[in-house]
């Protein structure tokens, strides 16, 4: 471990002795500390959600395919401001009276999702569609994932807001 060089004896004025510690164990204790507590530590696990994504489609023209139905559907609309939007609504029939406003508070988008499940006319092929604008921020798209997953759905699609909807949505902003 630790040497203590001694020198003889000599005449004249005395020298101090050298000590030297030799730190090569200390690297090893250092070194298996650290291994230790890499092992005996618990790892923080990503809390992440689950996101099951369809394969790519190998037939890009889909001819057997159901069509969702507008009352078969809810959009919801994510926009600045933590507002969000929601509607059943086709290009047609969507105006300003149709696209109706909620919030994050409590469980009303699970409220909403339910309803529109039960009035679906053929609840099998229920869909809930999100869409972002350019003014959502990250959150909000996260707590309407959680949503879905608290009301159960497993069918959900993320897309961009369409033209007319984009037009209905910037006049309720105003």
């Amino acid at each position: 471990m630790a040497e203590v060089i001694a020198q003889d004896k000599q005449g004249g004025k005395q020298k101090k002795k050298l000590i030297r510690v030799d730190m090569t164990p200390m690297v090893d204790l250092g070194f298996l500390l650290i291994t230790f507590f890499m092992f005996t530590t618990n790892f923080t696990k990503p809390n992440v959600m689950d996101l099951g994504l369809p394969a790519k489609d190998p037939n890009p023209n889909p001819i057997d395919r159901p069509v969702i139905g507008d009352k078969n559907q809810v959009t919801f609309i994510l926009g600045k401001d933590n507002r969000v939007f929601y509607h059943q609504s086709n290009e047609t029939d969507l105006n300003s009276g149709n696209l109706k406003e909620t919030d994050f508070s409590g469980v009303k988008i699970s409220k909403i999702i339910s309803e529109a499940y039960k009035n679906a006319p053929k609840p099998e092929n229920f869909t809930v569609i999100v869409k972002p604008t350019d003014e959502a921020n990250y959150k909000n798209f996260v707590d309407i994932l959680d949503n879905i997953a608290i009301s159960k759905k497993e069918k959900y699609g993320i897309t961009d807001i369409k033209p007319w909807e984009k037009k209905v949505y910037t006049e309720l902003i105003k």
